[in-house]
């Protein structure tokens, strides 16, 4: 009697196959792991394929094509974007480095708060996307999340290039930007310029680092376009400036002097209400200066 050969087990009989075509999400979750990850972190270093900083480097800065990212968990969450601590090490090494990651938000996860006029003077080709962004559709908004990473991007890379006080951009690609981590190797972050409480010497010191890197934006002829004691970061006594995709040009944009005059009256209020003696300045000063690098008359903040 006939008896019919026992069919071999394929590898792929339990997983399942939708219309005719295997679905290849499983694979992983039979694994236990993503077949293609490394033994160690939560995934190969994205170095490759993304957008550098600007050159020469810093020594921390790790390019290796073995090395692995792992995510240390979120510092702060926003409306339009998270920011957390990634470390990039090559296993087996003493290679490591500490860094901020930012990521802005998916348009079915965010709601984008920024005013309009931020947008003046960036235009994109196609009238499509331009309407897209303008009607805050879907589309339009994912558009937004890159150009914001974008801005951000290019204008750490601008500043930092000159000197100016911003952390310096290791790479950004799509919606997620990587930069240095403005704090201690344990992972503690520095504080805001609101929550320190400097004396009379640190007081002047620190105005007079904030003057400076204010006037690095001017001489390339922008503002932050939302300064405040938020976005100040205090490490070790350095000033340094963070939060820059609003990033103003102050010629372009119809409504740049009057974001450079609000830059000036809130960041220069916290010092004055500090007890900023007037011999060493203020908002009036400030502007005035920021207004002759931009070559715009003066006027008071």
């Amino acid at each position: 009697m006939y008896e019919p050969t026992r069919k071999r087990r394929r590898f792929d009989d339990d997983i399942p196959v939708r219309r005719g075509r295997i679905d290849l999400s499983t694979l992983d979750e039979r694994a236990g792991e993503d077949a293609d990850g490394p033994s160690e972190g939560d995934r190969w270093s994205t170095w490759d394929g993304a957008r550098h900083g600007p050159e020469p480097r810093p020594d921390w800065v790790v390019t290796d094509h073995a090395a692995v990212d792992t995510e240390l968990g979120t510092v702060k969450s926003g409306k339009e974007a998270d920011v957390g601590l990634l470390e990039r090490a090559v296993p087996g090494t003493g290679r490591r480095a500490v860094m901020a990651v930012k990521r802005y938000r998916t348009a079915e996860h965010r709601m984008f708060h920024r005013d309009a006029g931020y947008q003046e003077g960036r235009r994109v080709r196609r009238s499509r996307e331009t309407r897209a962004m303008a009607h805050r559709t879907a589309f339009g908004r994912d558009l937004l999340a890159g150009q914001w990473a974008d801005a951000e991007f290019a204008a750490l890379s601008l500043l930092w290039s000159h000197g100016v006080a911003v952390p310096y951009p290791v790479q950004c690609s799509g919606t997620e930007l990587l930069m240095e981590f403005v704090g201690d190797p344990d992972g503690t972050a520095a504080p805001r310029l609101d929550r320190c409480r400097p004396d009379a010497a640190q007081l002047c010191d620190l105005w007079h680092q904030l003057v400076d890197a204010v006037l690095g934006l001017a001489r390339h002829g922008l503002t932050h376009g939302d300064l405040s004691a938020y976005n100040v970061l205090v490490h070790r006594d350095r000033l340094v400036l963070i939060d820059l995709p609003q990033v103003v040009d102050v010629v372009g944009n119809p409504q740049g002097p009057d974001f450079l005059a609000r830059d000036v009256r809130r960041i220069g209020g916290w010092f004055v209400a500090r007890g900023l003696p007037p011999e060493v300045g203020g908002p009036d000063e400030l502007l005035a200066e920021l207004r002759r690098a931009l070559g715009m008359g003066g006027v008071t903040a």
